[in-house]
Parts: structure tokens; sequence; C-alpha cells
């Protein structure tokens, strides 16, 4: 009887090692340096035995960026909690604590935020498109509770281009069913097309400027990027009826 149980530990601790090791490979030489091969070599194992573990090189990465998610969900977890109980507060917090995190996580962010579909990663800005993992519900709490209370400057329906509807739909009810799940008092007609379009759009602005401030990439040099980023969160917060605290 114990046999099985003591199989199941070494396996458990073995699975650790492994993502431990994937884990230092990313942050000290970046995504591209995760494979199964250096990950072997680290541990003192063939490659081949891997596959114990994890089907693929792809398997094992996708429980990385899942393992980042969830750190980076905890960290800003924490720096909420003493916040009121305002959705404003702490959704503009999340949004500087999502940003500090990036540039303190470039590796990280690499994998999970701004790797292409189909390369290292899954699919670049993941946090919405997977709003049931605890970056995607952390952010999306906060959102709820400002979307619940204030009354936003949105597109109506009609402003929304018909070619995107359809995909805004399929995120629509996900957004829904995930802020059921997390037992939010939301008023489901509050969440229309329009309000699900400036969703999107609100998170393209915030993550395309971490990526450029991430990657050096700002079109000039900027001496002071906190300044502009909190420019553009009080912008943000202005056009959509908003005053950032």
């Amino acid at each position: 009887m114990s046999n099985p149980t003591r199989r199941g530990r070494v396996r458990a601790a073995t699975d650790q090692d492994i993502r431990r090791t994937a884990r230092t490979l990313l942050v000290e030489q970046g995504p591209e340096a995760v494979t199964l091969r250096a990950i072997a070599r680290e541990l003192g194992i063939t490659a081949p035995a891997l596959y114990r573990y994890y089907g693929s090189r792809d398997d094992l990465i996708e429980h990385l960026r899942r393992d980042v998610c969830a750190d980076l969900a905890a960290e800003l977890a924490e720096e909420i909690v003493e916040l009121p109980d305002d959705g404003m507060l702490q959704l503009f917090a999340i949004c500087k604590g999502f940003r500090r995190w990036a540039l303190t996580h470039t590796k990280e962010f690499t994998l999970v935020f701004a790797s292409p579909t189909g390369g290292v990663g899954t699919s670049a800005g993941s946090a919405l498109s997977r709003v049931d993992e605890p970056f995607g519900r952390i952010f999306l709490a906060a959102a709820g509770q400002v979307l619940a209370m204030h009354d936003l400057a949105t597109p109506s329906t009609d402003a929304v281009p018909p070619e995107l509807r359809d995909d805004l739909a399929v995120f629509q009810a996900d957004l829904l069913a995930v802020l059921g799940e997390d037992g939010q008092a939301f008023p489901a007609e509050k969440l229309d097309l329009g309000v699900t379009y400036l969703m999107i759009q609100f998170w393209a602005r915030l993550y395309g400027h971490v990526t450029l401030e991430v990657f050096g990439n700002y079109p000039i040099p900027v001496s002071k990027p906190d300044v502009l980023f909190d420019a553009m969160l009080a912008d943000l917060a202005r056009e959509i009826g908003l005053y950032t605290p």
C-alpha cells in the first residue's frame, strides 16, 4: 500500500524539480532556453525521461505559463488586499502592478504575454483571452465592480464593427460566466457588446503600452516613463467617464 504513495511523492518531487529548473532557465536565459534537453542536462537525467512527466516541450511550456500567471495574480492580489472595496481603485492598482511586474520580470512577460501563437508559449496578450485563469479573474473582478457601480461612456452596440460582433459575443459569454462563478452580483444587461468592445480596447492599450516599454520600443526617448504611463491611464479613465485615483 505504501509503495504507490512513495512513487507518487517521488513523481511529484521530480515534477517540481523540472518546473523549478524550467523557471530558472526562463529567468536567466529567456523562453528559447527552456528545452527538454537543457532541463535534462541541469537535472542530470536523460531527455526521454522527461516524457514521463510531459508529453512535449509545448506541454511543459503551458504548465510553466500557468505557474507564471498564478504567481502574477498572487502578487497583484497581495498589492490590492489593503485597498478599499472599490473597483476603480483596484482596477488601476492592478494596471500599475502589472506594469511593475512586467518591467521586473521581462522573461516571464515575454513567455506569457509576448509569444506568438504557435511559437514559445501560447497566445500573446492572453490575460483576457483566458479570463478563467488567475490573472484574468483578478483583472475581471475589478473591472466587473467598475461596470456594476459606474455608468460608463461606452460605445453603443451599433457602433461596434459588424465584423467583430461574433467574436465579441463569444467573449461576452465567457466574461459573464466567470463573473457568475466568482459570485459577483453583476447586472448582465450592463455587459452588452459595446461594453465588451470597450474592455478589449482598454486591455489593448494597456498591454500595448507595457509591451512597448518592456522592449524599449517607444518611438522617442522617454526620460520619465512613469509619467507617460500614468497619463495614459488618466486618458483611458476620462474616455470612459471615470477619474483615476
